[in-house]
């Protein structure tokens, strides 16, 4: 379950499967769609009904993993474009990150 945390990660153990859950809930009720940018960079489409609950937890994952980077902005279409990077060093995170969201998204 933990596969994508890597040990640089600062939040509790006993939290991180918490934190987990909230990205994969996030996954399954708003994701749209995910492209992968470049390695070490992903996009995540979500519905922009979500914003403040994504920049939320985004904040609060960089707060324990600053390695992320995480930036936001509307498409024309109206929905939210949640952009996740991170250095080399840490590109199979965000790899690990993107398979997560999209299994998630498939399973809901």
């Amino acid at each position: 379950m933990t596969s994508w945390v890597p040990e640089a990660c600062t939040l509790p153990t006993v939290e991180q499967p918490l934190r987990i859950a909230e990205f994969d809930a996030l996954f399954a009720d708003a994701l749209i769609g995910l492209s992968r940018q470049e390695p070490g960079r992903v996009r995540l489409v979500l519905h922009q009904t979500v914003e403040e609950r994504a920049r939320e937890l985004a904040q609060r994952e960089t707060g324990c993993c600053s390695f992320f980077s995480f930036t936001f902005h509307g498409d024309e279409q109206g929905r939210l474009l949640m952009d996740i990077s991170a250095p080399a060093e840490y590109i199979a995170v965000v790899e690990a990150l993107a398979v997560r969201a999209e299994a998630t998204r498939t399973a809901s």
